[in-house]
């Protein structure tokens, strides 16, 4: 559904950030993100006036990792920035984001080492989308995300029939319980696929209304990455 039809208005400022992921010849990936600041008039910054069309950021992170998530290398550039030839003294402060790990408190951890003045406000902004940016180019290629899809059959279930499987009303109304299974990394971690929703009763009926213990859940995707290793 869009967004309701806004008031007049007029544009005064763009923020854009885009992420890309690249799988390298020698098996790792890059994770590249950008930031850019632009006002579509000129802008009196006290370093001197930046014209328009001309961006006030324009800062890039890079991020190499393996399978597993581990950042293996790291770097920033800032292109673009309001105090030129200062702004860039902070950019080698991101190879401090080598030896983490996008799934194992990744922000909270660039934050720490980052935030403040250790770094650069905009470029610890980027931090916070290289683990989901990660995650979407894993999906399907690196991961199978798959497991438990509709016509998947189903393991043998006591409170199931002799298919294996119970129908949707034996399902809603039995408490979820735990199970051994590792579901596919992307449940239970947001709304629309949370166990007892429908997009997981629709797609992934072997999850429905099960719930994995926390560490089987913090594992999955590590599981995923194990799997697919070359």
């Amino acid at each position: 559904m869009p967004l309701s039809p806004p008031v007049s208005r007029q544009l005064r400022h763009r923020r854009a950030i885009c992420a890309e992921a690249y799988e390298r010849e020698d098996g790792l990936w890059d994770i590249e993100a950008r930031l850019t600041d632009e006002k579509p008039r000129d802008v009196a910054l006290a370093s001197g006036v930046r014209p328009n069309g001309l961006p006030i950021h324009e800062l890039w992170l890079r991020i190499t990792i393996d399978r597993k998530l581990n950042v293996v290398d790291a770097e920033a550039s800032s292109d673009w920035v309001p105090y030129p030839g200062i702004c860039q003294t902070a950019t080698p402060a991101y190879r401090a984001l080598i030896g983490l790990n996008l799934f194992n408190n990744f922000r909270r951890d660039a934050n720490r080492l980052l935030g403040g003045t250790a770094g650069c406000t905009h470029l610890t902004e980027l931090c916070a989308v290289m683990p989901t940016a990660a995650i979407q180019a894993f999906a399907g290629d690196v991961w199978n995300t798959n497991s438990g899809a509709p016509g998947e059959k189903a393991e043998a279930d006591p409170a199931s029939g002799a298919s294996g499987h119970a129908s949707v009303d034996e399902r809603a109304n039995r408490p979820a319980r735990e199970s051994t299974d590792k579901p596919p990394f992307q449940l239970g971690r947001c709304h629309a696929l949370r166990f007892d929703g429908e997009a997981v009763q629709q797609f992934y009926p072997r999850w429905y209304g099960r719930a994995p213990r926390a560490e089987e859940r913090a594992e999955s995707a590590e599981s995923a990455a194990d799997g697919q290793a070359a």
